[in-house]
Order: C-alpha cells, then sequence, then structure tokens
C-alpha cells in the first residue's frame, strides 16, 4: 500500500504543479483534495482505521469520476468545450499549461499593431507541437483513473483482511492473558505474603 501511495501522491503533486502553472482552480482543489485523501488512506492502513480507508474509497470513485469528466471536457464529449473558462470558475482567461509549453511547441507572442488597443495585451500562437494539449491532459487523467482502480481494489482488499481479524477476535475472554483456544488453569497457587513488620 505505501508504494502505491507514493505513486498516487506524486501523480496527483506532479499534476498539481501544472495546474497551478496554467491557474486551473478545479482541477487545483481536485488535486488538492487527492493528496489529503491518500495520506489519510495510509494513515488508516498503518493504524488499522477502517474507517479512514473507507472515506478514501468512497473519494477513490468520486476521483475517478472526476477524471473521466476531464477527459470527456478536453475531448470536448457531449456538447462540452475546451475552449471555456470552466476549468478556471469563469475567474480567469487561463488554459491549460500544456497548450503553450507541450513537447516541442514553439510559442511566438504576437504584438497587436492596431493603436487602440492595450500595450500589455498579446496574441500567442504555438506551433510545432509533437502532442496536442487535449491529449496530454486526457493523458495525465488516465494515469489518475488506472492508478486510482488498483488503490480502490488494494482499499477493498485491507478492508476485508481488517474485518476478517475484528470476527476473529474473541470479545468475551479477548482481554484475558488467554484465549478461547487455551483453557485456562485449573489451579492458580497462592503463596502467603508475610507482612513485614517493624523489628525490635
Amino acid at each position: 500500500m505505501f508504494c502505491l501511495c507514493v505513486f498516487l501522491q506524486l501523480a496527483a503533486l506532479e499534476r498539481q504543479i501544472f495546474d497551478f502553472l496554467g491557474f486551473q482552480w478545479a482541477p487545483i482543489l481536485g488535486n488538492f483534495l487527492q493528496i489529503i485523501v491518500v495520506i489519510l488512506g495510509l494513515f488508516g492502513t498503518i493504524q488499522f482505521r477502517p474507517r479512514y480507508i473507507v472515506v478514501y474509497t468512497v473519494w477513490t470513485a468520486l476521483w475517478v469520476t472526476w477524471n473521466v469528466f476531464i477527459i470527456c471536457f478536453y475531448l470536448e464529449v457531449g456538447g462540452l468545450s475546451k475552449e471555456t473558462d470552466l476549468m478556471t470558475f469563469n475567474i480567469s482567461m487561463h488554459r491549460s499549461w500544456w497548450r503553450e509549453h507541450g513537447p516541442g511547441c514553439i510559442r511566438r507572442v504576437v504584438r497587436p499593431s492596431s493603436p487602440g488597443i492595450l500595450e500589455d495585451y498579446s496574441y500567442v500562437s504555438v506551433t510545432g507541437c509533437i502532442i496536442d494539449f487535449q491529449y496530454l491532459e486526457v493523458i495525465h487523467s488516465a494515469i489518475q483513473i488506472l492508478l486510482s482502480l488498483i488503490g480502490f481494489v488494494y482499499a477493498c482488499y485491507v478492508i476485508s483482511i481488517f474485518m476478517e481479524e475484528e470476527d476473529s477476535f474473541d470479545f468475551i475472554g479477548g482481554l484475558d492473558t488467554y484465549s478461547y483456544r487455551q483453557p485456562p488453569q485449573e489451579h492458580v497457587e497462592l503463596k502467603p505474603v508475610k507482612p513485614v513488620g517493624k523489628v525490635l
């Protein structure tokens, strides 16, 4: 479980960095929750806390759903458009960081020539990308889904192990020094205790 959690954390942190660079606030929030819940699931596994692992499994189902939505968003499935500001909560005009900085992309900034346009405004032209940015986002989401499904199966396995251990525990005599498989000693040898008194 520890190695899986490390992979999940590294994948979420890598994605978090690039979403911060693109100012995509919805994925940033989702990645932050993913990081917290993975830590919670790891803690639950180490400390034998099934409730924390149940929280992790429920979150994993939501995380897979979110990543499926991101795939549909970037592939423009069902009327979704990657050109909208949905990922930035309509706060800013930023897009995916991979749009301008993908592998092989050549970024050119073209300043406006019209006198009525602000000096800060510029048009960015991107050419020569080996992989379009939407496919890079889809690959990131597919990796998250794959790791999350493995984590979900493993978490269900750990929960079942914890439940079996709770069922096999002898609650009546579980705190005694013997278990129900070993009968208690019939005779206990008692030794008298000599009182310690003052010697005159």
